[in-house]
């Protein structure tokens, strides 16, 4: 086994640490006069930088190693799901975003005060904090558990611990002194070199192969790995993406993350005006299926390369991904090193955004209402101030709960990890049921928006299979869990 770095990879290592630190501080240089020049850019953010940017964020290290195995051990139906959220966010242009900008919108909570009353967004805004908290801390987990494999050769908790504290550093460094602004210019850089990545390996595994394009296409044909479209009606299966699946509860998914998440919505919400926030949000889904057949191809290509071989994906006891597999066993020198960095790119890309959208809400929709209640003269740069004390706040809570992660996934059987994994998805029902009420009915009181957040919550986790056995699809999870919440809001008048 091929482990650690060799002198290449560090130097590659450690030219990509040199960007970080030469564009951090060039982007950090800018003048922050309020809180809204922080979270939103004051709606100076270019398009296509934002579209760059929510490309960005939707993937993650999880991503970049779990869309090759995906492919390597089913299909290319994983596509679909970028064409349920291209569906989601014609939906969330035409539908939210204009609702957004008409009330001159930091957070996509404040919706839910004009409609319901101030409480209303702070139950919103906590259910966000805490998913995010559970989701992306243990995302961030992820990410330095494949950093340090293939940097430090070992999972130990010192050098996992070392990751994560460097790729919460490197988020940190953009989010602190920039805001939103250093966070969409970097996250371009981050998808350029996440996605150089991904075309070098594929360009190498090719290579390697010695079979030619007709070759390649027809092993895969014959052993149905090139299918895109998944016909079947399925209830009891977990993961899969069929066409029912992805027009209902994917869809559902995909609308929450593109219109209801805070992390996504708050560069959209940059933009100079609604028009050019729905553009982006339409280019970042063109950008991105591009982008997730780079990584669906490097699974085929992998399964091509060990279809005769006995894989046992597995390191140090933790289970991996085929792509790490390969990564750790067979990726040549100085290879090693730029899917590192891509790999990197990647854990930072999901790192800075969360930290800026978690400040947002804490700052915009709980903290900063009851100071100007308190103190009406407050000046705009205590905001800004709070706004980078919330910053370095939600960056230790990220940091103790990937090393929380990592704490119970090594010393129990505990599925933490899936629960972390989906908790969004949790509240991502509990407020499509909310927003659903708030905009198409005119039911649902500010008491009402807490129960519903909390029903649509419990109904997806007691449907998830650690807990009670119940094996059922991921869509039909959303679907239930957005009825439930959707039914409590009806049960009540504003």
């Amino acid at each position: 086994m091929q482990s650690g770095f060799a002198t290449l990879d560090w130097l590659v290592f450690g030219a990509y640490f040199v960007v970080l630190t030469i564009t951090s501080f060039m982007l950090s240089q800018g003048t922050i006069k309020n809180s809204r020049d922080y979270f939103v850019g004051s709606n100076t953010m270019p398009m296509l930088a934002v579209a760059v940017s929510v490309l960005a964020t939707s993937q993650s290290a999880a991503t970049f190693l779990g869309g090759p195995e995906y492919s390597y051990r089913n299909d290319l139906t994983f596509v679909g799901f970028y064409l349920s959220a291209l569906l989601a966010v014609i939906f969330v242009a035409k539908v939210l975003i204009p609702r957004f900008y008409a009330i001159n919108a930091v957070t996509v909570y404040e919706l839910l005060e004009i409609r319901y009353g101030a409480r209303a967004k702070y139950y919103a805004g906590i259910m966000f904090l805490i998913g995010r908290l559970f989701a992306s801390g243990a995302r961030l987990y992820i990410g330095a558990l494949a950093v340090s494999m293939i940097l430090f050769g070992d999972i130990t908790f010192l050098h996992v611990n070392c990751a994560i504290a460097f790729l919460i550093v490197g988020a940190l460094a953009y989010t602190y002194f920039g805001g939103v602004k250093s966070v969409i210019f970097s996250d371009i850089i981050q998808a350029v070199t996440y996605i150089g990545a991904g075309i070098a390996v594929l360009v190498y595994l090719y290579t390697t192969l010695n079979y030619d394009i007709n070759t390649i296409v027809t092993l895969l044909n014959a052993e149905e790995k090139l299918r895109l479209i998944d016909w079947h009606v399925t209830v009891a299966s977990e993961g899969s993406f069929t066409v029912v699946g992805l027009l209902t509860g994917w869809l559902l998914l995909n609308i929450a993350a593109y219109g209801l998440d805070q992390d996504m919505t708050q560069r959209v919400l940059s933009c100079k005006d609604a028009k050019a926030g729905q553009r982006s949000l339409y280019y970042s889904i063109l950008f991105t299926v591009p982008v997730v057949l780079i990584f669906l191809a490097i699974g085929l290509l992998l399964y091509l390369f060990y279809q005769h071989h006995e894989v046992a994906q597995s390191f140090q006891g933790e289970k991996v991904t085929i792509f790490m597999y390969y990564i750790l066993n067979e990726m040549p020198e100085g290879l090693k090193g730029l899917v590192t960095v891509g790999a990197v790119a990647a854990a930072l890309s999901s790192t800075n955004s969360v930290l800026g959208a978690m400040a947002s809400v804490a700052v915009e929709d709980l903290y900063k209402p009851l100071k100007l209640r308190a103190q009406p003269q407050t000046h705009d740069t205590h905001f800004v101030t709070a706004a980078r004390i919330a910053v370095l706040g939600f960056a230790t809570a990220l940091f103790l709960m990937a090393m929380l992660s990592y704490g119970v996934h090594h010393g129990s059987d505990l599925p933490l990890l899936s629960f972390a994994l989906g908790v969004m998805a949790f509240a991502y029902s509990g407020l499509l049921g909310v927003y659903g009420a708030a905009i198409f009915t005119r039911r649902g009181s500010e008491k009402s928006v807490l129960y519903a957040l909390l029903g649509g919550f419990v109904t997806v986790l007691a449907l998830q299979p650690y807990l009670f056995g119940i094996t059922i699809d991921f869509a039909w999870q959303m679907i239930l869990g957005t009825a439930v919440s959707f039914g409590i809001m009806q049960m009540s008048r504003h």
